[in-house]
């Protein structure tokens, strides 16, 4: 054989059947097509080769020829069979166009398709906010950067909030490409501590020290809540250090059920400071006459 080696272009050997001959071809079609290789002379110049070579091999009589003659049997021996022209491409893929063959990644001809709209990145930050703002809901301004720029934004924080909660601001975030959506901001809060405030689920506790004789007399206290000031809280006769006092309904929101916790008042009994020797006899008065140890029974 002499001339151009068409299954050499194929890659196929010369027993290749027609299967084999088709199968050949339209995996070097994808390999090559001018709208894999835009600006690529030596891809269209293989392009070019692998049709003409499919061209002869596809067709039961020139195959025949060109295995007797070679390639010159077009245009010298053996009989005339005129120029190979462009091979079917969508007869050969089914009737799919070349944008279909190439998964969308190629448009008819040689136009690309446009690029798919994508989502924007989510710009994610950490803030801190007061014990308060996060109990019982509040407004926060926040600074972002985007890009060269900075913008001031202010967010609500709803009441009953915690640490590591995270509120979400959709389309806050980066910008999105090619007509996509803006992607979210993500703020995960920090809740400051109380001074004397403390949260235990979705009641406050407050500690509140109280004497000794007030504890066996019973007194009352002026005690500060959360939202409502101070308020005059009754403490019984003979109450314990630890004991708990419930202000109902003077706690945290919950955030699902919308139904307040309780504030806990915990009893804390000190000694008073600086006691005078007076002080000291009557201590030991009570001593002399108390029948009856709080560690009796415990160990």
């Amino acid at each position: 054989m002499s001339g151009k080696d068409y299954y050499k272009e194929l890659d196929i050997p010369k027993s290749a059947t027609d299967a084999d001959i088709r199968k050949a071809f339209k995996k070097l079609v994808k390999k090559y097509h001018p709208d894999a290789h835009p600006d690529d002379k030596d891809a269209a110049e293989k392009f070019n080769r692998i049709q003409e070579a499919y061209s002869v091999l596809s067709n039961s009589e020139k195959r025949s020829q060109y295995d007797r003659f070679g390639s010159s049997f077009q245009g010298g021996a053996g009989p005339q069979f005129g120029q190979n022209g462009p091979v079917d491409l969508g007869d050969l893929f089914g009737g799919m166009n070349m944008g279909d063959l190439f998964g969308g990644a190629f448009g008819g001809g040689r136009q690309a398709q446009q690029p798919r709209p994508r989502k924007g990145e989510d710009i994610r930050l950490d803030v801190d906010i007061s014990f308060n703002t996060a109990a019982e809901g509040g407004n926060h301004s926040v600074q972002l950067n985007k890009g060269s720029g900075t913008e001031k934004l202010n967010i609500k924080i709803p009441p009953g909030v915690n640490t590591g909660s995270v509120i979400r601001l959709g389309g806050q975030g980066h910008a999105g490409f090619h007509g996509g959506p803006s992607g979210n901001l993500l703020i995960t809060l920090n809740v400051a501590a109380h001074p004397y405030f403390r949260r235990e689920n979705n009641n406050i506790l407050l500690d509140v020290p109280i004497t000794p004789d007030e504890a066996v007399l019973g007194t009352k206290v002026e005690v500060p809540t959360l939202s409502d000031g101070k308020v005059m809280l009754t403490i019984p006769p003979e109450t314990s250090t630890g004991a708990k006092l419930r202000l109902k309904g003077k706690g945290i929101v919950d955030q699902k059920t919308k139904t307040p916790g309780d504030q806990l008042v915990v009893i804390k009994i000190v000694l008073p400071k600086n006691m005078d020797e007076k002080s000291k006899e009557l201590y030991q008065q009570i001593f002399e006459v108390e029948k009856e140890s709080p560690r009796t029974n415990l160990w």
